[in-house]
Parts: C-alpha cells; structure tokens; sequence
C-alpha cells in the first residue's frame, strides 16, 4: 500500500525517502482503524479495544541461506525492516544494536542446545532472564523512537499487568528512560518469589510496582479498561501524560519475536542439520499466545514450519479451544508451578482469530464481545479448518514435574517450569504421533527463577529449603552459574511495597500521576 505524504518537512522528507511502500495496521475490530507501525507501537491498543495487526504478513526478501550467515542483530534487521516500514535504516539499526548488546550473557543471544532428542531455543540470557527480556530489550528504543517521529510531546506512561515476567523485564527496560514513565500491576499471589523480588527491588526514578489482590486475568482487564477510558485519557493529556503499553499486545513486541524463529531455523539450516526446505516443528509453552503468534508469523514469512505445538499447563484453555473450537474462560483458575501460563485470556489469540476470520473486523469484533459478555465464544468450522498448523497439548504439575526430572536424569539438563511444560507435551505428541521432524522447544525462563519448584522436581530432599539457598545447589547441579540477575536481588532493598484491590487500579494510577 503507497502511503501518501502531504505536509511533511525536510527531516520528514529525508526520514521517508527509502520508503515507498508502508505497510499500514489496521485493529482487529474495525477496519476503518489504520496507523502506521510506529503509531501502532505508541498506542499499543487501538482505541476500539482491538489489537493492530499488519495489513499483510511480508515475505522475506533475503535467503534463508543468507540469514543463516548472520548475526542475531543482523537477523533481527532482516524481519523488523519488513514490519516496521516508517523506521529509517539508521533508526531501525540503533534501536537493535542498543538493545542486543552485552546485556545478554551469550554472544549468540538466543542459543540453540540439543538435549533429549529435541532442540531447546534458549530465550533467558537477558538482563532478568526470561523470554521476554528479547523483546523487551528492545521496545524502549522502537517507543522511544516512535515517539520523535510521530511528534509527541508527552510523557508516554507504560501501563502493564503482569503474569511474573513481563513486568520486571519491562521495568528493566524502561528504567530511567527519558520521556517515559513505567507501571506495572502484578498478582500480589500468583508469582514466584524471585519474579516478585525482581520487581519490587527495581531502582529507577521513573518505575512503580503495585501487587493486585487478584489473579492475571483480573490485572490485564483492569489494564485494558484503562486504556479504553476516554476521560482518563483526556485527564491525563491535561497533565502532559498519554498511555502507552509493554505488554504482548503491542506489536513492538511480538515482531522482535518473530526474529527468534527465523534465527532459530536457519540455525539448524546453517549446521546443516536440516535440509533447504525441510520443516521444523515448534512447541511453544503459552498463556501467552503471542510467543506461538510469532512462530505462525514467522511461518507465513517464508520460514518451513510443520507444527505449531501450543502448550498448555493446568490452565488448559487454549488445548481445549485447539480441541473442540470452544474457547471458553469459565473455569476454575488454577495456580500452578508455571505462573507466567497461569491465565484464562489469551489475549493475542485475537489476532489470530482476526486471520482465519478472512481479516474480517466485524466478526472479530462480535467473537470478542462475545467473550467479554458470555466468556466463550465458538468458531465456525470454516476457521476451525484453517488450524491445521497448530496442535495443542497440556501437561498436570505431575508430568511437569516429571519432566524436569527425566531429562536432568537423562542428560544432566535442568529446565525451568514452563519449558518443562512444553518438554512434556512434545514427548507426548512425539509417543501419540511418531513424528520424526525436528522439533524446537522455546525454553522461555531460566531455572533459578523457579529454583523451588525445579529442585524440588529433581529431588524431593530439596523441599523446604530456603529460596537463596536452593539457588546455590541449583548452582551445583546443574554446572551453570547463577545470573547476574539473581544474585543482584539477594540483598536489594524492597523499593515498591503497594497493593491495593482489582477495583482501585485506576484510583492508584491516578493517585500516582496526581491526576
């Protein structure tokens, strides 16, 4: 699609001159929504409440050979230069090489460990080592960027809730950053003791941390609902504020997902161990659709991929709407050793509602209404026919468990919680199936973020034991050494002790604007 200019000045001139197509978003929900991607990236949700995807997914316009010579940063400009079309070169380049620099333990930023007969992406060697540190690293640079190129004057208040990871990896990133200002509401119950000591020891001038009485679930509506209030919005413009936002529905941070894939398979093409052409499955642990989103994406931009195995722990509502076409948030809400998968809306799984609705914002609209309204919606069979790529698959905290041990036992390998989620669903589909394609299994967290949970899993001599000090036998058994990340939060001082009920989060964000 020609984007057309009118009234630019010379800095704009000179910014768009290597662009002549730009691929504008659109919301899931109304068709007559349409942003550029830095204004996508600024906004986050789109003022009808859906979520904006690309007008098309682009196709790669270098080989996979070619990828599979380069650098994780040099790949990364490959996918985002197809997504983020209103970037500059120059601009696109710095928001990358800032963001994966030596702040990731290892120099190939997100590596590729056989173990067990499957491939483990390891996607936690950031600065609060999980997945979400990938894109995260970045999003401050691409907001940051986006908001001198859309002209704001603003301070751009990043407004989160949080399942464990996003929130500190957010914090992480955000921390200090001129223009903005970062709040993240977390389940005061419903994470692990080192994701909460993560958060509530984060310095930064510019960052607040408020535990919730409820679930994830109850955080991320409390969120959503703030973004839609218009009177809110237009207090908080009177004071020279405007929301913005770090979670996955901002489409800042599923492209930079997207990379991971790519890099992930023309790695295995690049030593060789799969052929031109040859698919590869993914399994993917996911409360948040959007980490298998990026896979699906990576997919239709020219990456061979057979399987898209979603994985689900007891909280088993997207294995039950990949079975039945039911997708249903009526259930009990369980919490789990996996908390970061512990939810019941999946609030990416809209975009790819969006796409085997035939792009058709109406009836996205109405299937999400639905869900608000009643908690359920149903596919017709003509997009049930069009999942064929993904199989879904959950595991009990038994076999989780089970897991963790299996493969430590088999070959010394010490996997966190949701990784293990995802080990054993594979295992499963493997038995069930007999399929022999190459799998890669996103491992999404370290283990000394669940050090309780995985110790206790290898042995039960472990349970009871104090946190630090499981940290320090994890340390023993597994050979890796404890991440900076851990051992900066022995000692850290609590910085952030409020929490307050579901229904006085906007209270509490007014309070702390002073709106």
């Amino acid at each position: 699609m020609v984007k057309t200019l009118i009234n630019r000045n010379e800095q704009d001139e000179k910014e768009w001159s290597q662009h002549i197509f730009v691929y504008k978003y659109q919301s899931t929900r109304s068709a007559a929504t349409k942003v550029t991607a830095s204004q996508a990236i600024l906004k986050g949700l789109a003022d009808d409440g859906g979520l904006f995807v690309p007008d098309q997914i682009p196709q790669l316009d270098v080989s996979l050979d070619q990828i599979a010579k380069m650098s994780y940063q040099e790949t990364a400009y490959e996918v985002m230069k197809l997504f983020l079309t209103d970037f500059t070169e120059d601009e696109l380049k710095s928001c990358i090489n800032r963001a994966y620099d030596d702040k990731f333990d290892t120099k190939e930023i997100a590596p590729l460990v056989e173990k067990a007969g499957a491939y483990y992406l390891e996607l936690f060697h950031g600065a609060t080592i999980a997945f979400k540190d990938m894109a995260l690293s970045i999003l401050p640079h691409l907001l940051t960027t986006s908001a001198k190129k859309n002209h704001i004057t603003n301070e751009i208040v990043i407004l989160t809730a949080t399942s464990g990871d996003t929130g500190k990896a957010a914090l992480a990133g955000f921390a200090d950053v001129e223009g903005t200002s970062i709040i993240v509401f977390y389940p005061k119950n419903g994470v692990s003791k080192i994701q909460e000591r993560q958060m509530v020891t984060q310095k930064g001038a510019n960052t607040k941390v408020v535990g919730i009485t409820g679930n994830f679930d109850d955080a991320q509506s409390g969120v959503k609902a703030m973004f839609n209030n218009k009177e809110l919005a237009a207090a908080m413009d009177a004071k020279g504020y405007q929301f913005s936002s770090a979670n996955s529905i901002n489409i800042g941070r599923l492209v930079p997902q997207v990379v991971y894939y790519v890099y992930a398979y023309t790695r295995l093409l690049g030593a060789g161990t799969v052929a031109e052409g040859e698919p590869v499955n993914f399994v993917v642990p996911t409360g948040n659709f959007g980490n298998i989103l990026a896979a699906f994406y990576a997919k239709n931009m020219g990456i061979p991929v057979g399987k898209l195995i979603c994985a689900s722990n007891e909280n088993k509502v997207l294995y039950d709407f990949f079975d039945t076409g039911v997708y249903d948030r009526n259930r009990e809400f369980v919490l789990t050793s996996s908390p970061s998968m512990d939810i019941l809306i999946s609030s990416n799984l809209e975009r790819l509602i969006y796409r085997i609705a035939g792009e058709d914002a109406a009836k996205t609209k109405e299937m999400m209404d639905a869900l608000s309204a009643d908690g359920k919606y149903t596919l017709t069979e003509e997009m049930k026919a069009q999942l064929a790529d993904f199989v879904g698959g959950w595991a009990s905290e038994e076999k989780t468990a089970a897991e963790i041990k299996r493969v430590y036992d088999a070959t010394g390998y010490v996997m966190d919680t949701h990784t293990a989620v995802a080990s054993a669903v594979y295992k499963e589909y493997k038995d069930r199936t007999g399929d022999e394609t190459k799998t890669v299994i996103a491992s999404t967290a370290s283990p000394y973020k669940f050090a309780t949970s995985v110790m206790t899993a290898i042995d039960a001599k472990y349970e009871g034991m104090d946190d630090f000090a499981l940290i320090d036998e994890l340390s023993k058994v597994s050979g890796v050494s404890i991440p900076q990340a851990v051992e900066e939060i022995r000692s850290a001082p609590v910085l952030h002790d409020t929490v307050c009920e579901t229904a006085d989060m906007q209270k509490t964000v007014e309070t702390i604007l002073g709106l």
